[in-house]
């Protein structure tokens, strides 16, 4: 379901300029007995693109988990002129879900200056433009995680405790495994027993391997995943770090000691640093983005948990104070609650 890495699949001999990503010189000549098998690297539209009615399906689920955000908001629209109390009322409703100042200054202004170019005078067709308004704001966030162009691809996850991590670490290996990818888990959250026995579940039920040890240091679980994901020819090594606070500082320079000794093993490593934040914390999720960027330097994010919260509107923030790109947003437990990114959807959901 997700359609964010390249799948190798092997296929009949083609011409090479044909085949999307393939390299022409690493493709052998067909026989006229025997075609040799190629395996390009795919596009992600080619592999796994979307099927209408299950991303549909995920869009209800989306509206529905962002709904107690949305509703404060669009009752704003509901009134009869658009005026000064319209627009007070929306700053206040855009605070309350957490757009936080900047960007709910940002959205007011961009949205008064569309309503004056459209000539907009309808209430109602104000709340399409702040979808629009919106959009905008977020599109920079949106972008695919690459998966392919190292091989091993690393993914280093952070977090706080209770945020989704491993949850979604275990959603992103189903996934990755169901394609054909193979993939290496590394338990280096070595203190917490339950996380390991979490991790090692996963890696159970979607049959790939882990690099497990308790009460380990886990720079050096982590090092050892790498080593082992290089010399076993695995695609994607996933690394689970421990859960900390941004403000424990000597966890957070372990975690700054992972990515150096990862680096030891892979030069290029890692090639991901993920940070899964929990939807529901709101202006806080913003503060642990800037924590950890400045720890680590973030390539990407995961928003768990948006449904049931009124917080939904903290991306809008993230997105106007520290553009983190955001691989996945999710909105339950179950493994297709958790999807790819996408700024329209979200702003739709956001205001349906």
């Amino acid at each position: 379901m997700f359609s964010f890495f390249r799948k190798k699949s092997p296929i009949p001999a083609a011409d090479p300029a044909a085949v999307q990503g393939a390299d022409p010189a690493a493709v052998p000549a067909a026989s006229k007995s025997s075609p040799a098998p190629v395996a390009p690297a795919l596009s992600a539209q080619d592999v796994l693109a979307p099927v209408a009615a299950t991303r549909q399906g995920w869009l209800d689920k989306l509206k529905a988990g962002l709904r107690k955000t949305g509703s404060s908001i669009a009752t704003v629209f509901t009134g009869t002129q658009i005026d000064d109390k319209l627009y007070e009322e929306l700053e206040t409703a855009l605070l309350m879900a957490d757009t936080g100042v900047k960007a709910t200054e940002h959205l007011l202004q961009d949205l008064k200056r569309r309503v004056k170019d459209s000539k907009t005078t309808e209430p109602a067709a104000v709340k399409n433009l702040l979808i629009e308004s919106i959009t905008d704001l977020l599109t920079p966030l949106q972008m695919n995680l690459s998966i392919g162009e190292h091989k091993p691809t690393v993914i280093m996850v952070a977090g706080v405790n209770g945020a989704g991590k491993t949850t979604s670490i275990g959603k992103l290996t189903k996934h990755l495994a169901d394609s054909g990818a193979r993939v290496l888990l590394a338990a280096a959250d070595t203190f917490r027993a339950a996380a390991r026995e979490q991790l090692a579940v996963w890696a159970d039920r979607n049959t790939v391997d882990i690099i497990s040890q308790a009460g380990g240091d886990p720079a050096a679980v982590s090092f050892d995943a790498v080593s082992a994901g290089k010399a076993r020819g695995h695609d994607v090594v996933l690394v689970d770090t421990a859960g900390r606070l941004p403000t424990q500082t000597h966890l957070m320079e372990e975690l700054k000691k992972i990515k150096r000794v990862v680096q030891k093993a892979d030069a290029t490593a890692p090639h991901e640093v993920l940070l899964v934040i929990d939807g529901n914390t709101g202006q806080n999720a913003l503060m642990q983005v800037k924590s950890f960027d400045d720890t680590l330097g973030l390539t990407g994010l995961i928003v768990t948990k948006l449904d049931g919260t009124a917080k939904g509107g903290v991306l809008c923030a993230i997105a106007r104070e520290k553009p983190v790109p955001v691989y996945f947003i999710g909105v339950g437990e179950k493994l297709e609650d958790l999807e790819t990114f996408n700024a329209r959807e979200f702003a739709q959901a956001l205001l349906s």
